[in-house]
């Protein structure tokens, strides 16, 4: 098939590469001129993607895949075009659709009689239907239900390992209505190839939700599920600190019994889907105060973390505190919601020098977003982990001489690379030097 992908993003372009691998012939649509020529060069606007150099260098010698600016051109081309616009919401969870808007009205203007859209940016539920589907018919003056076919098919991957997720997870798929459904479900059974999962209720492939809004809900359902478990995590961890319990010896114990999966506790939750998603549920559903709830816990755990780390002390009045890992989470140059931003703020406000290291970044990027660089080596009072970068795995004395305590807020670093430093973990029950009014004290 003739292939748009509208957004050449760190899920868009693998996506692409997908499909063009799949034998699809590919245009690549992006407002960005400067993904589009490196696109065109057969080079990645972006590291970390495991695989897509590779196969991007491939796609782009063989002809199958090329990048343009021109979206309506592009969607002109085409028979099925693939939407993956970034959508954002402010601090109340409000969507900022003006990107999404401007997507569709480009595409809209591109659509020829019997071509398919699928919109696979995460969306509130309701809003294929509602939203872009009269947007496309008024822009295109194309019929859905005769001449058009709009599915909602949630992207289901993470940054540095699309390919791999792409093959694990079901692709699904719903839409407007029968035929819509049905164009969508042949359109991704031809462009993606799928592991087989025992596991799964039924074989691993594209699975029909039956509706648009079905397809919406899901995503954000498994997604919000993430937050709302860590956020349960989080209050377990803190209660466990409360009391001198280790939680994550009472996690395993628990999980041992096959209806308990409770995830990790940590210092916080960033990235472009789990701190976005649920706010985007609560937008639709503001009644649901388990999701609420668990978004408050979390957005607290970057300030309890550095509590912890003041209380360890004694006090951060004038200490230099390191923090490890700009990146939202390990292996991935990317500070979208990072925890680094609220931890440095808390860290500065209890009175701490603080700079952030992160192998990812050099100092000069670091600056641009305001924080100060720190080379491993260089003398510290205290550190806090914050990315699970693989590097801190191997963390040692040398790399923080000088150092009390290290706050590790992902349970990376290993104590036996560490003597001298007391070594704390969110949910780890040590006791304070002072011990809290009424708390055992930790054996």
């Amino acid at each position: 098939m003739r292939t748009c992908v509208v957004a050449l993003g760190k899920i868009g372009l693998p996506l692409a590469v997908q499909m063009a691998r799949s034998g699809h012939q590919v245009v690549g649509a992006d407002v960005d001129p400067r993904v589009v020529d490196a696109v065109n060069r057969g080079e990645e606007p972006f590291p970390g993607e495991h695989g897509l150099a590779e196969g991007l260098a491939e796609v782009v010698a063989s002809g199958a895949l090329r990048a343009t600016t021109d979206t309506t051109a592009a969607v002109a081309a085409s028979e099925a075009t693939v939407v993956v616009v970034p959508l954002f919401t402010d601090d109340l969870g409000v969507p900022d659709f003006r990107a999404m808007d401007a997507a569709t009205d480009d595409i809209g203007a591109g659509l020829q009689p019997g071509s398919l859209v699928t919109y696979e940016t995460t969306l509130p539920v309701g809003t294929t239907r509602q939203r872009f589907v009269p947007a496309l018919e008024a822009r295109s003056g194309l019929r859905v239900g005769t001449d058009l076919h709009v599915v909602f098919s949630p992207e289901r991957v993470l940054t540095g390992r699309v390919f791999a997720d792409l093959r694990r997870y079901p692709k699904l798929v719903g839409g407007v209505d029968a035929a819509s459904a049905a164009a969508g479900a042949a359109f991704y059974e031809s462009a993606l190839q799928f592991d087989e999962r025992p596991d799964l209720p039924r074989p691993n492939g594209v699975w029909d939700l039956g509706s648009a809004e079905a397809a919406e809900m899901a995503k954000l359902a498994e997604t919000t599920y993430r937050d709302v478990n860590i956020g349960l995590a989080n209050q377990f961890a803190r209660h466990a600190d409360a009391v001198g319990l280790d939680v994550r010896a009472v996690i395993e114990a628990a999980n041992s019994q096959p209806y308990s999966h409770i995830h990790t506790p940590g210092i916080a939750v960033g990235g472009h889907c789990i701190p976005i998603y649920p706010r985007m549920y609560l937008w639709k559903d503001p009644g649901a105060t388990v999701v609420s709830a668990a978004r408050e816990a979390n957005l607290a755990m970057p300030a309890y973390a550095v509590a912890r780390l003041a209380e360890a002390m004694g006090s951060l009045e004038g200490a230099t505190v390191a923090v490890l890992g700009a990146a939202y989470r390990g292996g991935v140059k990317e500070v979208a919601f990072s925890g680094v931003f609220p931890t440095v703020e808390a860290l500065r406000e209890a009175g701490a020098d603080v700079r952030v290291h992160d192998p990812l970044y050099t100092d000069a990027e670091l600056e641009v977003m305001g924080l100060r660089p720190h080379a491993l080596g260089t003398p510290v009072d205290a550190v806090v982990l914050q990315a699970d970068h693989a590097q801190y795995r191997e963390l040692t004395t040398q790399d923080v001489p000088g150092a009390r305590v290290l706050l590790d807020g992902r349970g990376t670093t290993d104590a036996a690379l560490l003597p001298g430093v007391r070594r704390l973990l969110i949910g780890d029950g040590q006791a304070p030097a002072t011990p809290r009014p009424g708390a055992p004290a930790a054996g």
